[in-house]
């Protein structure tokens, strides 16, 4: 891995920048390794072209203003009061998230939500290394954390499933927000006294999530260091780390690490030893690779053919960041080590990033991406059912997704995993989910899988909630059932839904009736 190299996070607002603090220098090395918050920040182009062209953004070449800088940066994405960013000037800003840094570490008592019951009092807090959120009292004592790592989503007001369980009135929704955590994606809802209290925590979870340290000095220390590693699930001895921190720590400023330091000692660490052997097996104990050493490794080793020597020139140019060996056309080993993890060097074949098959065979000739008891977060017997599981598998090119539908109280259908102690939700909020997520990651039409055990008059509710959510997406009057007397294909479906009613009770009856038919002809035959 390259700490200097200017081209892999494909930002032309970084490449413009001479210098890097080293968290922008590894954002520049893994563009995936912050969390999603931070990438929502800098979603906006018209928003990168601004900021690109205006003055401030000359201080992103200092390492000590650049941290100030990211701060006041998130704190406009993130800080929304009544529907609007707080007018505030960036210095500021900066001070309103130390406020909230100070004030959920200091501790806040809030009510924890769980089931139907009154809901649970707790104390929570930020730990002193910001990197988990705690909470007492409780049966699992140190066991009760929550790592800001393993937070996906942070929302504000009553939006979760376990809010739906309570009166309207019950809380303020200004005083309300959700966690959504881990692999299976619980949440923990929570209800503060007061909606400045749920702000600051939303704010500073927000800002947490986004993986930016909130020192401003320029520099990093052993321990921030050991946390940064933490955090990037770098798991290397303590003494080791502490061995490399000591070489790279040249300057008069003992005890920490400046820019030009980190990036050496990020060399340090990033530096992988296989493709390093590789590399000089191939240069025949070089420290770079001329064209001819790399035409001999793509023919061996990646088992191309017919390289052009502009192919090969091409891949210098594009992965190379040291002027020298550009200029030279040669590979060092941060250049091999910037192919190497790119999608240029993988074994995957790029045609395949997109559809490449026939797409307008009948539906039934395809595989299709499908999902077992889509709205369970866990197990079959216990787990919480969630309408956010639809919209994230279906985010995940997931085509068929099951419900489970049963008559629920009031005349409105629920969805469940039968006669087990799995949770209820609604059926109209799972589709009105299912038709805000279906078309997303492909237009490519989506099943839904309907295992029905509801009466008549619920099956009459779900055909309406189906007719009046999905609306011309449901529409499948345009075509003929004579003329295709097989499946549609998924060509022909583009931005459909399809419904496959899959109901226990008919599908037991048709086997009965078939086995009747089967023999009756037997009789006939004999």
């Amino acid at each position: 891995m390259a700490p200097l190299s200017p081209g892999l996070s494909g930002s032309p607002q970084h490449q413009t920048s001479p210098k890097k603090s080293p968290i922008q220098s590894l954002v520049s090395l893994s563009p995936g390794m912050l969390s999603p918050a931070m990438g929502r920040a800098n979603s906006n182009d018209e928003e990168k072209a601004s900021i690109a062209n205006s003055p401030t953004h000359s201080i992103m070449s200092s390492p000590k203003l650049w941290h100030k800088t990211s701060i006041c940066r998130l704190a406009e994405e993130f800080f929304w009061i009544g529907g609007s960013v707080v007018a505030q000037p960036k210095w500021r800003l900066g001070q309103i998230i130390e406020r909230c840094m100070c004030t959920m570490q200091t501790g806040t008592q809030m009510t924890k939500l769980k089931g139907k019951k009154k809901g649970l009092v707790r104390f929570f807090f930020l730990d002193e290394h910001k990197s988990c959120i705690r909470w007492r009292p409780s049966r699992k004592s140190d066991k009760a954390k929550i790592t800001i790592d393993s937070i996906h989503e942070v929302r504000e007001g009553k939006k979760s499933e376990m809010f739906r369980r309570y009166a309207d009135n019950r809380f303020d929704p200004n005083c309300c927000f959700s966690m959504y955590f881990g692999a299976r994606v619980k949440s923990l809802d929570l209800v503060t006294t007061n909606a400045e209290q749920a702000r600051t925590w939303i704010h500073g979870l927000k800002y947490l999530m986004a993986g930016i340290s909130d020192e401003d000095n320029g520099t990093l220390s052993i321990g921030e260091v050991h946390q940064l590693l933490h955090k990037l699930n770098v798991n290397l001895p303590r003494q080791k780390v502490k061995e490399m921190f000591q070489e790279a720590d040249t300057d008069e400023n003992q005890g920490s690490l400046g820019f030009e330091e980190f990036c050496s000692f990020y060399k340090m660490i990033s530096t992988r030893r296989d493709l390093y052997l590789i590399m000089i097996s191939y240069s025949n104990q070089k420290e770079v690779m001329d064209l001819q050493d790399l035409a001999r490794f793509l023919e061996n080793e990646q088992r191309m053919r017919g390289l052009a020597r502009e192919h090969l020139v091409d891949i210098v140019h594009k992965f190379e960041p040291c002027p020298e060996n550009l200029q030279r056309l040669v590979l060092g080993i941060d250049g091999f080590t910037n192919y190497m993890r790119s999608p240029a060097g993988d074994i995957f074949n790029p045609e395949h990033n997109q559809v490449n098959q026939d797409m307008s065979q009948p539906l039934n000739n395809y595989f299709i991406a499908t999902s077992h008891n889509t709205y369970l977060t866990g197990d079959q017997l216990l787990s919480q059912s969630r309408v956010e599981m639809y919209s994230y598998v279906l985010q995940d090119g997931c085509r068929c997704v099951e419900v489970d539908c049963w008559d629920g109280p009031d005349g409105e259908p629920i969805i469940h995993h039968g006669y087990t102690l799995t949770s209820k939700i609604l059926f109209r909020d799972v589709i009105e989910t299912i038709n805000k997520y279906a078309f997303t990651k492909s237009p490519f039409p989506v099943i839904l899988s309907i295992e029905n055990h509801c009466t008549v008059p619920q099956q009459k509710k779900m055909a309406e909630y189906l007719k009046e959510v999905l609306q011309d997406k449901l529409d499948l009057s345009w075509i003929n059932a004579q003329e295709f007397r097989k499946l549609p294909s998924p060509e022909l479906l583009k931005g459909r839904s399809s419904s496959r009613v899959k109901s226990c009770l008919l599908i037991l009856t048709l086997l009965q009736r078939k086995e009747m038919c089967q023999m009756k002809t037997l009789k006939m035959r004999t």
